[in-house]
């Protein structure tokens, strides 16, 4: 069964995104632009129940999980078969020691067409900022050097309190005002300022966004040879490059493979780059 006319199909319905933080400014320009697909936002719709960054609400399973949850209860909320949904995360870069990483994702599904394409941008020049300061004066002099008040910053007791935890702060007399009466009215000699990393509050967030869900158009856009469905993108990493001195297999990709969600049709393509892995990566050259 041919599902090229799946993209076309997105363009007469309506499509849901699950976002309280006014992510519609960058992705629905993208989703309308590329793929032709017009969104709403639920009015009221509440994506902290899925975790927050400040750590009161844990996140409702890992990265993929608590997007696709956001997608779904939209979805179902709206009684909508088409939404979208993102999720960030902060944490070391997957492939380079030391280096922090931002990963963002953004994730389309379709219940109509049982399908689901994600979409995903790493940025390693953004990174959670955060300092234990004494005064007010040492609040805000931490908050100018991180780009406040364009990037926002949360006040609270220490790192892992959850007792108060204020967010909305918006100016620098604010700030001030806010550390001020923390320190007094909490009988305390430190407070913890940090870096406010809800996407409306951080424009580098915004522009990672964008970013993945450019990824998502291009992997919507990724056709099956077979069957025409979209979302036809790398699904599986094989190990067992060879070794270019003992020709053993490392663990380094020898292979990705496609595989469709509708037909199950699969592409296999050599990993980019050498033929043979460099014998420093080999386990039994340099055991």
């Amino acid at each position: 069964m041919k599902h090229s006319g799946i993209l076309l199909d997105w363009k007469s319905r309506k499509c849901v995104l699950a976002t309280m933080h006014g992510k519609e400014s960058v992705i629905s320009p993208v989703l309308r632009q590329k793929l032709g697909i017009e969104m709403f936002v639920p009015p009221g719709f509440n994506t902290d129940r899925f975790g927050t960054f400040t750590r009161d609400i844990p996140r409702a399973g890992n990265q993929l999980e608590a997007a696709r949850k956001k997608a779904l209860a939209a979805m179902a909320e709206t009684d909508s078969d088409l939404g979208v949904a993102s999720e960030g995360s902060f944490g070391a870069h997957p492939s380079i020691p030391f280096l922090a990483s931002n990963l963002e994702i953004v994730v389309l599904i379709d219940k109509k067409h049982c399908l689901e394409v994600v979409g995903h941008y790493h940025n390693s020049a953004l990174q959670v900022r955060a300092a234990t300061v004494k005064s007010s004066k040492e609040a805000l002099k931490a908050a100018l050097t991180w780009g406040f008040p364009q990037q926002g910053v949360i006040l609270r007791q220490s790192e892992r309190s959850s007792r108060q935890i204020f967010k909305e702060i918006r100016t620098k007399e604010e700030l001030v005002e806010t550390s001020e009466r923390l320190l007094s009215s909490w009988f305390t000699s430190s407070i913890y300022l940090e870096t406010d990393m809800r996407a409306h509050r951080c424009l580098a967030r915004m522009v990672a966004i964008e970013a993945a869900t450019i990824s998502l158009t291009n992997n919507c856009q990724s056709l099956c040879p077979e069957c025409g469905a979209p979302g036809f993108v790398i699904t599986q990493v094989v190990p067992g490059l060879p070794c270019s001195t003992c020709l053993l297999p490392t663990e380094q990709v020898k292979e990705s493979r496609y595989i469709c969600q509708k037909c199950h049709f699969t592409k296999s393509e050599p990993a980019a780059g050498s033929a043979s892995a460099d014998p420093c990566t080999c386990a039994s050259c340099n055991p």
